[in-house]
């Protein structure tokens, strides 16, 4: 009976690695070979006027890995909002997402090989902890883009729509990857 046990003990240890090993390697920002930038911007509620502090934080990392044909991209945000009056409060944007684009290098304008948006941000940007602090993170999906053997890179720009300032969506850039 004790010789089950230790192979039975070794199983759960094996399959406890290779859950772990496969963790690791479906996270964007755990893999080996991507070349990132990070910057920062500070970004005004434009639906609030008040004497208040009211401007969020954003700090935006774009990240790009190119392996054979492909380039791999993804941006990982995090904010520092301000502490509003409710907490997880749904209307404080009609609509924001994030816009990754992978674009080929070249002398001036840079042209968008593939781009993608991702909505998912909105949620988290509305969602606060218990004292109604507007801080959180969000990591798009990594968008794999054919480039063959072109010198690229990933862009990204955050759209806010806020809610009831009459101004639809506004543009926000950030820093480009390098390329790779």
């Amino acid at each position: 009976m004790r010789k089950f046990k230790r192979s039975t003990s070794t199983a759960v240890i094996l399959a406890a690695l290779v859950g772990t090993a496969a963790l690791a390697t479906a996270t964007p920002a755990s893999a080996a070979g991507y070349h990132c930038t990070t910057s920062t911007k500070s970004v005004d509620d434009a639906a609030y006027d008040g004497f208040w502090a009211d401007n969020w934080d954003f700090t935006v990392k774009l990240c790009s890995r190119q392996s054979g044909d492909y380039l791999y991209s993804y941006a990982s945000l995090s904010w520092d909002g301000p502490a509003y009056a409710q907490a997880d409060d749904s209307t404080i944007f009609d609509g924001a997402y994030f816009k990754l684009q992978a674009k080929k290098s070249v002398a001036g304008t840079d042209p968008v090989l593939k781009s993608a948006n991702y909505h998912g941000i909105e949620s988290r940007l509305e969602n606060s902890d218990s004292n109604a602090n507007y801080n959180n993170h969000y990591t798009t999906p990594v968008m794999k883009t054919k480039v063959g053997p072109a010198r690229v890179l990933t862009d990204g720009e955050l759209y806010l729509d806020w809610n009831n300032d009459g101004h639809g969506y506004g543009r926000h850039q950030f820093t480009a990857s390098p390329v790779v």
